[in-house]
């Protein structure tokens, strides 16, 4: 199997990219964590995320939606205190955020695999790429996603965090052939 560099820097990056990244995930649960994973890489390495993601999922219910959804001040506060887990108020207070937002999707009669799979008409976009350095930091698409779920009440999805997400649950493949 082809690699991108960044995918074979160890022994975590490889399993990962072997067996998530680029590949159509349409589980709500694991969309959600994708997008608090994203979310929570802002200005860090991806390496860092997943270094902490067992962390992550302890402290955020596994991302049960409901569950971190009526998560409160206090937990969130708790969790600031949590030294496994990447400890920035504004990306936990997301976490909590784009869960409620996810609730108002359902409440709505909108699953979030539909949600974010509409904008590329539930068919995932391939994008050939020889090597990382072909990979935009966003695209239209992500700038697209970004507007509409900011106007929907997400928090942290800007264009580019929302472009390493399509890529990540593969709405966008650009998996190295």
């Amino acid at each position: 199997m082809k690699r991108p560099d960044w995918a074979t820097s160890n022994p975590l990056m490889q399993e990962y990219y072997d067996n998530e990244w680029g590949i159509e995930l349409h589980d709500e649960r694991a969309l959600f964590e994708m997008l608090c994973l994203e979310t929570y890489q802002a200005g860090l390495s991806w390496q860092t995320v997943l270094n902490k993601r067992a962390a992550f999922g302890d402290a955020f219910h596994h991302y049960d939606i409901e569950q971190v959804a009526q998560m409160t001040d206090e937990e969130i506060e708790t969790q600031l205190n949590n030294e496994k887990i990447i400890r920035n108020r504004l990306k936990l207070n997301a976490t909590v955020n784009n869960a409620r937002a996810i609730i108002k999707l359902h409440v709505a009669g909108q699953m979030f695999d539909d949600y974010i799979w509409q904008f590329v008409d539930q068919r995932q976009q391939r994008l050939v790429v020889k090597n990382d350095a072909d990979l935009p930091a966003q695209t239209r698409l992500s700038v697209q996603v970004s507007k509409q779920m900011k106007k929907d009440g997400f928090k942290f999805v800007g264009p580019v965090t929302i472009y390493s997400y399509l890529l990540a649950v593969g709405v966008v493949n650009a998996r190295i052939d």
